[in-house]
């Protein structure tokens, strides 16, 4: 059984979507959904700088677009048949896309307002995010809360992603839980998955109110709990509240092991997730879309894992 997933911000890097435009009819559609959201994605994918594409407001439409277009250049979801799909974080509304619970219109039009809306949220105050690597969750977790930090990714194969204050986080790289081995700022604009994104959630749930979503055609893993969602409703109410609540991107890994997980092939910008699966899932086969030199490979693991 193979599922396909979609990475979350900071998988980002200038030029990225470059060689995908180069596939046929990409160009014109990326355009079209520039249009559409009246975000330059082109622009941002080919020619912007790390600062440029780390803005909220333009990476997470960023990713979300890269996402669906290198997920299209497989097949449809009919050919692709994955057992599940799933997202990490914004990514979770490309595996929407995925699922077929929103047009890939829609599914740009929902990030655009999310990305806005957290950008937003972000502003009022200087807030960021940092990976923890290695340590006993049983030791971290209070450790973060002594400090005032949120556990806003609990990801499993021993990494933690804490988020609040400026001051809070470098409270944290100057006194450590014991066991961590390393903490690593987060290529993010405001501590996502926390209380300081409530704002934002209103602004997302009245954009999402204004959209029919279709349910999932494959079972679609929840961040929110790691569960197999049937409802696309409810689908589009979990992308909403998640936006201030912590991603549990453990309980999705074991929803994997529970489904029989014998492959995993995550989307452009691919790499985080697939590496998060190794460590994780050993035995199970991973493969990351960085560029369409990936296609081929990819396309082969989805024929021998699911029968395409």
């Amino acid at each position: 059984m193979l599922v396909l997933v979609a990475p979350g911000q900071g998988a980002q890097t200038p030029g990225f979507l470059t060689p995908w435009l180069e596939l046929p009819g990409a160009a014109d559609r990326v355009a079209a959904w520039s249009d559409a959201i009246g975000l330059d994605l082109v622009h941002y994918g080919t020619q912007a700088d790390a600062d440029a594409i780390r803005d909220t407001a333009v990476a997470q439409p960023l990713l979300v677009a890269a996402g669906i277009l290198s997920a299209a250049a497989l097949g449809d979801i009919s050919e692709i048949a994955p057992g599940a799909v799933a997202g990490h974080s914004v990514g979770e509304i490309t595996a929407a896309a995925f699922a077929g619970v929103l047009d890939d219109t829609a599914a740009l039009g929902l990030v655009r307002t999310r990305g806005l809306a957290m950008a937003d949220a972000a502003a009022v105050t200087e807030t960021g995010m940092a990976a923890l690597l290695g340590g006993d969750p049983e030791v971290t977790l209070p450790h973060l809360e002594k400090l005032g930090l949120t556990p806003a990714n609990i990801n499993g194969a021993g990494q933690i992603v804490a988020a609040g204050t400026l001051e809070q986080l470098a409270a944290l790289a100057e006194d450590k839980p014991e066991g961590v081995r390393k903490v690593v700022p987060l290529k993010v604009a405001g501590a996502f998955h926390t209380s300081h994104m409530a704002p934002a959630v209103d602004t997302l749930a009245k954009a999402a109110a204004e959209l029919s979503p279709a349910d999932p055609k494959v079972p679609y893993v929840s961040n929110k709990d790691g569960r197999a969602v049937a409802s696309g409703t409810e689908v589009l109410e979990r992308l909403v509240g998640q936006v201030a609540n912590p991603v549990r991107w453990d309980l999705c890994m074991e929803t994997f092991k529970e489904l029989g997980v014998t492959a995993l092939v995550e989307v452009c910008p691919g790499g985080t997730l697939t590496g998060l699966a190794k460590r994780a899932l050993p035995g199970v086969r991973t493969l990351a879309l960085k560029t369409p030199d990936d296609l081929d490979a990819a396309r082969a693991l989805l024929a021998e894992h699911t029968g395409a």
